[in-house]
């Protein structure tokens, strides 16, 4: 999501319940209602919840939502284990010994065709991609899954306290993950956060991943980048100062849905249906999509706290990366792809100057009409894009293919 308008939403929302003599009752409840960990069996029915959610209903939630999509897909809990042999980061620490596993969903494809390996970005699940999994799983044999501590996947205790730990937390367990699955050779799409993930898992694995897709990637800009001189001044300002205590005390997007309780689903509904449908950039959904969506984004939003906590120790105030990416590029080994909405708040320039310290083929594509979301905004425009990036493994003429049109390159 965008973090900067979902950072101005959560400090409006908090200044106002401050005021509410009823606050401390709330925080209280909200508490509660975490340490008892969201159980997804409950002898209270959801209606009596102060958080209405739970792992089945997450998995609920995406099977309503991808009843759109017509190719048949199969979705499986992948075990990962107990962690990679070897690791100094202990990622899988936890107080429970529950199995550790990645949500997954397969589909349909055709014999001999390309894998396309799609993770998604941060407060996201692999469900948001639902416009686009039809278009793609007729060239691709698609997989997408949710990263660990998201979505419907284990939610361990998030043990991290570093950006190195961190890090680790993600890239090993997608590397257990791809040894469950037995994937060796793949195209690899990440979006945001994911676009960061898949980039941190390039550079430490190139022997599996093919092509690199990134959608609107995070992680290409640092804090200090001359084009963050507004973060330091919003710093200095009595709004800035609470926005940075947040962020660097981990108050997330989700804490504040959760704290919601019963009324977090309003606050999902009204990004939803502000977001993709009143200040669309693109498509609007419809309104079955849209409730479809609100409803699958909730329960992944109100789960217990996991992945989501990775958020300081990846970023720091303003969604500048603590460890660029652009200072990697030297040593980048797979050739990548670019894609962003013309309207995406992360900004390509970040990628074109990386462009230019990588000693593999790079290039850049900017989808009009779309924004940071440019896979719902514009899906026919975004599937353009990737078949163009990957036109070496669909074509079999790749160097004489052109843009498609509609599309631009930077």
């Amino acid at each position: 999501m965008n973090l900067r308008r979902l950072s101005s939403r959560m400090a409006d929302e908090i200044s106002r319940s401050a005021q509410r003599e009823t606050s401390a009752a709330s925080s209280t409840a909200a508490v509660a209602a975490e340490n008892a960990k969201l159980k997804s069996k409950s002898i209270w029915p959801s209606v009596l919840r102060w958080i209405p959610t739970s792992t089945d209903k997450i998995i609920a939630a995406e099977k309503r939502l991808l009843s759109l999509v017509k190719t048949p897909y199969v979705q499986e809990r992948v075990n990962i284990g107990s962690g990679p042999p070897g690791s100094k980061v202990r990622w899988f620490r936890s107080e429970s010994n529950e199995e550790r596993c990645i949500n997954t969903v397969s589909f349909d494809s055709k014999e001999g065709s390309p894998t396309l390996v799609m993770i998604h970005g941060y407060g996201a699940s692999q469900g948001f991609f639902f416009r686009n999994f039809d278009a793609l799983a007729s060239r691709f044999r698609v997989i997408a899954i949710d990263q660990l501590g998201w979505g419907g996947s284990s939610r361990p205790d998030f043990t991290c306290k570093s950006t190195e730990e961190t890090e680790a937390w993600f890239i090993d367990s997608f590397e257990e993950w791809r040894k469950a699955k037995n994937l060796s050779n793949f195209i690899l799409l990440g979006h945001s956060f994911g676009g960061y993930v898949a980039s941190k898992y390039a550079l430490k694995h190139p022997e599996h991943v093919q092509h690199l897709i990134l959608v609107g990637p995070a992680g290409f800009s640092s804090e200090s980048d001359t084009k963050s001189q507004w973060v330091t001044q919003f710093k200095a300002t009595w709004k800035g100062a609470i926005f940075n205590h947040l962020w660097e005390s981990n108050f997330t997007p989700q804490k504040l849905v959760r704290g919601l309780g019963p009324l977090g689903p309003n606050l999902v509904r009204s990004y939803t249906s502000t977001r993709f449908g009143s200040y669309s950039t693109g498509t609007t959904l419809t309104e079955e999509e849209s409730r479809l969506l609100t409803d699958y984004v909730y329960h992944t939003l109100a789960a217990k706290a996991s992945g989501e906590l990775c958020l300081k120790y990846i970023f720091s105030f303003g969604a500048f990366a603590r460890s660029p990416l652009i200072h990697s590029a030297p040593e980048w080994k797979v050739p990548t792809t670019f894609i962003y909405g013309y309207l995406d708040w992360m900004n390509y320039q970040g990628a074109q100057e990386a462009g230019k310290h990588m000693k593999v083929p790079c290039e850049i594509i900017r989808v009009p009409e779309a924004g940071h979301f440019v896979f719902i905004d514009q899906p026919d425009r975004f599937h353009s894009a990737v078949l163009y990036a990957c036109r070496r493994f669909l074509s079999p003429e790749p160097d004489v293919e052109s843009l498609p049109e509609g599309l631009t390159s930077a």
